[in-house]
């Protein structure tokens, strides 16, 4: 059964030790200190601390000499060679729960000697008397006589070939590396990961306790049936209460034992322990005695004979005599058997029918190994609950079926019995194979000792048990075999009646074999249980990670006594067998996997000293597993698979992040690059596009997400389904950014985890925004799973460049994205966009198709509706119609373009004629270029910009006229702003560009020099500064003086038109929308005209509360076509 051991490690000391006390009390502190590691739970430090970065270092001594003085800045994370040397080779353990209160009670802590238990000792006794145990004793024979020599022997094979397959692959995961505390646990998290981990280390951990509840229902069979009968505390007053009676029995005396097995392993383990090697010892006698037994019936059979009545076998319980009549003085007497028939010891007395057509016959029951009995025995005698065991090829005369038998002393089976139940009551016989490799911490060479130990025991029982099902067969009668409990051989344990020199020997043996088995699954499991609890990775059961002073699991304890209650409350070993072999198997199963995994991936650390393993045996072994528990019980199996299914599901939601190097990771990452090479092979079907995602996030001086609503949105339209990349930049150099990056990186993921955005993050650091955002657009993903579709905020306030998500920043993003081909999404107004917790009761989506750009309009609101935010709100579609085109045709060709997508929405066509542009719209565009004009020709400092543009300002009151006077107002304002900000934007990218130039090379600095204006290095006198002044000055009055005079651009002035007329159009028909998605124009070709760009944008979207700009690829992304 498992056992769990504490890794410590021993420190190099120096030339001077101190007094023995002295150690004793050091010794005790460390100690200590190890447990509180242990309790922290973190699962690593166990793995990593007996090697680096320890804290006890010797600072003073690291340091010494000149020789290492190039490294010594990093000795504090990479140790010297000889260091790491030295611990490695003092490296030990101590096992777990071998203090005991006695000791820590003594002040004086006795010095820890180095592991010395070699295969032998350490590995090979320790499975042989887990996997040797109550199934031999108590049932093999009975399997036997049941399933038949040949199909037994089937169902012995099976079972241990699945053992020795397993047993080859759990070498190979045990001598890559150390195995720790948990032993199987260990081995199957660390290589499989956290979630398989768990699951199947508290699978197994239930398994080892119900085997504990199996040995312990086998300890009171052996008492109640064969040992003392008269203990009995439920006794069968009617005929057919036996079975019943027998199992109240075995719910009173097992509530006791548990009891009493659990003080003993409270008290101490060391108890146990000691009398280990004493139920090791009767384990061994009593197969030494089966075998001498059967030697013993090739020459001197024993005597045991057997009462049949025709073909059907009597019970001897009641009676002695195997005859009807006796002959006693010429005087013919009926004997106690005849009174059990018939109403009367009277020979005329009436008799049951069988009774009085039939005769008593005796035979040996122990025929011989020479009998030839063992053809007799080859074929199945499988039978239903309650049938009589009958033997084969004696006469008998079918007597009334009226006739009932239930008072009659028969011998009935109990069950009913076929090849699959009879598999699941045999696999438990097998198990403990993990003993060897639960010890690794006790063993000299645990890489050599586990895999010879653990196989040889294999091996060993395999033998026993395959030799003793043909030796059963060949020596013992068919229906002594089938006779579970021996009543036809006077009550005695079938096994026994084979042994020598007495079947007592077996009785005792058995018993204190199967009492030992018990209480050592008392000891493994709760130490099993500490150890998952200790990793921290099932939240609900850390509290079983505390225990005594010492370390004894108290609270596992009392968990696992519970918990063996249930399989004790169960009663019946053969119902508590299959549902452990579920466990056990289920563990076993995943051994393999792990073996087969790691062998796959071939990871470097996959560096196993036992070398004769092979994927396929893995593979083999993991099939045989799943194939035996779906033979032992399939619901049971299901109900195991259920078991670790919800743990597993658990332990990935809620519990703690771990990263082992398992194999399930290292798999993820093999399929993760297979894919992405699969998918790069072109670019995705048309019926397979959905938009991949790259949202681009502006974040505050606190590296804070500004518009948190962009990430609800982003999970609003994607539903967790394809690419998500959740990018940002910062501006700066990355040396001095980084732990700002690390910072914005972890809010960022937070905030993703709060709006449940699945996806990456992605922050970049440059040098100014505009070259970050294109550094995310060009490279964002990898291989073929890169984004596709740009999502971004619209800037706000983008007429202030304190924003650095400027309008030039935003046209050129624009420019790039369809340089790349990729689809743009602009949220308008995305704070007031829903949260993922609000829902939309009614209300419609919009969508207004003004040019056909790839189908993105028609496919964004179907995504959109999948999530329960939109899923109640009516899509409509918007069209406009020109003056050449029939609108009611229009109206009927979208009607069935949108049938053959299969999209329900609400079809209208509006009409927009053409008229005389307005003289608003003539204003509205002279003012965007006056707005324009003057910011470009003011250049002067910060104190005369202010001046000049209230001069300005007072000089052009009277000489335009104005719409109102707030317009003309917000032009001076915009101005003062933008040059406020210019000039600052100006000063920081100089500063920036100095700090470059003091860091790069000669050559560099004499270019940036000869790039320098030739004012910088002018010679100023007084005279020459006043001059200058005013010649500036008096050059940009009269600039300004021109703007206010100036007419608009015509081109300027018809696309104005359309913005003002379409945005008429769309709050006439959309004001109340709850969204509404728009084309979204491409910038001028001619760079000159970018912020007019921002000005149209923003009359088209004017008095709109919620906005999606849309703007394809240029590709089609939706299809009629299945």
């Amino acid at each position: 059964m498992p056992t769990s051991f504490t890794v410590v490690p021993v420190e190099a000391q120096g030339e001077e030790r101190g007094p023995p006390e002295r150690d004793g009390q050091l010794q005790e502190e460390e100690d200590e200190d190890d447990e509180r590691d242990r309790g922290t739970g973190d699962g690593i430090a166990r793995e990593s601390s007996p090697f680096i970065n320890s804290a006890e270092l010797d600072r003073g001594n690291m340091y010494e000499g000149k020789n290492m003085a190039l490294f010594e800045e990093e000795m504090d994370s990479n140790p010297m060679v000889s260091s790491l040397l030295n611990k490695l080779a003092n490296y030990t353990n101590l096992t777990q729960g071998v203090v005991e209160h006695e000791a820590d009670e003594d002040s004086k802590r006795k010095e820890v000697k180095g592991p010395r238990m070699g295969t032998f000792i350490g590995v090979y006794l320790p499975c042989l008397q887990n996997i040797l145990g109550v199934i031999l004793f108590l049932r093999l024979t009975w399997i036997v006589g049941t399933a038949g020599v040949l199909e037994s022997f089937i169902i012995v094979f099976m079972c241990c070939a699945c053992t020795m397959l397993t047993a080859i692959s759990m070498s190979a995961i045990a001598t890559n590396g150390v195995v720790p505390a948990g032993g199987s646990y260990y081995m199957i998290s660390r290589s499989l990961g956290p979630e398989f981990g768990g699951a199947v280390g508290l699978c197994f951990y239930l398994g080892t306790t119900f085997a504990g509840a199996m040995y312990i229902l086998g300890t009171i069979e052996i008492l109640l049936t064969y040992i003392s009968p008269s203990a009995a505390i439920f006794k069968a007053e009617e005929v057919g209460e036996e079975t019943e009676a027998m199992l109240n029995n075995m719910r009173v005396y097992g509530t006791c034992i548990i009891i009493l097995m659990a003080i003993v392993v409270f008290v101490g383990v060391k108890y146990v322990n000691k009398l280990a090697l004493v139920f090791l010892a009767c384990v061994i006698l009593s197969i030494i005695a089966i075998y001498a037994g059967v030697i013993k019936t090739a020459f001197d059979p024993p005597d045991f004979p057997i009462c049949l009545l025709g073909n059907r076998t009597l019970s001897k319980r009641n009676f002695d005599v195997c005859a009807k009549f006796t002959e006693s003085n010429n005087e013919t007497k009926t004997t106690p058997l005849w009174r059990l028939f018939c109403d009367s010891s009277l020979l005329n007395a009436t008799c049951d029918d069988y009774f009085r057509l039939n005769n008593v016959t005796e035979i040996q029951g122990i025929p011989g190994i020479m009998s030839g009995v063992l053809t007799d025995n080859l074929w199945s005698t499988y039978s239903e609950k309650g049938s009589i065991v009958e033997k084969k090829d004696q006469p008998s005369i079918a007597g009334s079926e009226e006739t009932k038998m239930g008072g009659l002393p028969y011998v009935f089976t109990d069950i009913m019995t076929y090849f699959t139940m009879l598999v699941g009551i045999y696999f438990p016989s097998v198990t403990g194979i993990m003993a060897g490799s639960n010890r690794s911490g006790d063993l000299k060479d645990a890489q050599k000792s586990i895999p010879t130990g653990t196989i040889l025991a294999i091996s060993t029982t395999s033998f026993i048990y395959l030799s003793c099902i043909v030796l059963f067969g060949a020596c013992i009668e068919g229906v002594i075999l089938r006779d579970k409990f021996g009543e036809a051989v006077n009550g005695n344990l079938v096994v026994g009646t084979l042994a020598w020199p007495s079947p007592w020997v077996i009785v005792i043996g058995s018993f204190f074999s199967t009492c030992g088995a018990g209480l050592q699954s008392l000891t493994g499991a709760p130490r099993l249980l500490q150890a998952i609890a200790r990793d921290g990775i099932v939240p609900f059961i850390q509290i079983f990670g505390h225990g005594k002073a010492n370390g004894e699991p108290t609270w596992a304890l009392l968990l696992t006594a519970g918990i063996c209650e249930i399989g004790i409350l169960i009663a019946s070993l053969d119902s508590v067998a299959p549902i452990l072999s579920m466990f056990f198997l289920m563990c076993y199963m995943f051994v393999n996997l792990a073996c087969a995994v790691q062998t796959l991936l071939r990871t470097p650390n996959w560096r196993p000293r036992f070398k004769y393993y092979h994927w396929t045996l893995s593979f083999l072994g993991m099939s045989l597993c799943l194939a035996l528990m779906f033979i032992c019980s399939w619901y049971y199996a299901l109900i195991a698979m259920l078991i670790a299914g919800c743990i597993y599901k658990y332990i990935e939601y809620r519990g703690a992040e771990k990263e082992w190097g398992d194999g399930i990771r290292g798999l993820s990452l093999n399929a993760a690059r297979y894919a992405l090479l699969r998918v790069e092979d072109g670019p995705p079907h048309t019926k397979n596009w959905r938009p991949q995602l790259l949202v681009l996030l502006n974040l505050d001086n606190e590296q804070l997400v500004k518009h948190p609503r962009l990430l609800s949105f982003t999970s609003q339209l994607k539903a967790g389904k394809g690419l998500t990349i959740v990018g940002s930049v910062l501006q700066g150099i990355y040396l001095d950014k980084c732990t700002e990056t690390q910072k914005a990186e972890e809010n960022v993921k937070a905030l993703m985890g709060v709006e449940k955005t699945k996806g990456f993050c992605q922050i970049v650091v440059s040098p100014n925004f505009r070259d970050g955002i294109s550094y995310l657009i060009q490279s964002a993903g990898l291989g073929g799973m890169k984004h596709n579709t740009v999502l971004m905020a619209w800037p706000q306030s983008w007429k202030q460049t304190e924003n650095r998500f400027s309008w030039k920043n935003f046209v050129d993003t624009v420019r790039e994205t369809t340089a790349a081909q990729q689809a743009l999404l602009v949220a308008k107004n995305i704070d007031l966009f829903p949260t993922n917790q609000e829902r939309f009761t009614e209300g419609n989506i919009d969508v207004w198709w003004i040019v056909h750009d790839g189908g993105m309009l028609m496919l964004l609101p179907f995504l959109l509706r999948q999530h329960k935010v939109w899923r109640k709100c009516k899509m409509r579609i918007f069209t406009v119609a020109q003056m050449d085109d029939n609108s009611i045709q229009m109206k009927k060709d979208l009607q069935m373009f949108l049938y053959h997508l299969r999209l329900n929405a609400q079809v209208e066509v509006v009409e927009m004629f053409e008229n005389d542009i307005s003289a608003f719209t003539y204003e509205k565009t002279l003012m965007m270029e006056q707005r324009s004009q003057m910011l470009k020709q003011m250049q002067l400092s910060k104190n005369e910009r202010e001046r000049e543009i209230q001069s300005i300002t007072d000089e052009s009151r009277g000489s335009i006229r104005r719409k109102s006077y707030s317009s003309s107002l917000s032009i001076v304002q915009d101005a003062q702003a933008l040059l406020t900000n210019d000039y600052q934007e100006e000063e920081a990218q100089l500063i920036h560009d100095r700090n470059t130039a003091s860091h790069s090379a000669p050559a560099v600095e004499a270019s940036v020099a000869a790039a320098v204006p030739e004012k910088v290095q002018m010679t100023w006198t007084k005279e020459k500064f006043a001059a200058e002044k005013h010649k500036t000055k008096d050059s940009n009055v009269s600039g300004f003086k021109d703007v206010f005079n100036m007419k608009p651009n015509q081109s300027n002035v018809r696309r104005m038109h359309t913005a003002v007329k379409l945005n008429g159009v769309v709050l006439n028909k959309s004001q109340h929308a709850q969204l509404v998605l728009l084309n979204m124009p491409g910038p001028p070709k001619n760079r000159k005209g970018d912020e007019n760009y921002m000005e149209f944008l923003e009359v088209l979207t004017e008095g709109l509360d919620r906005v999606l700009l849309v703007r394809g690829s240029g590709r089609e992304v939706i299809t009629i076509y299945s």
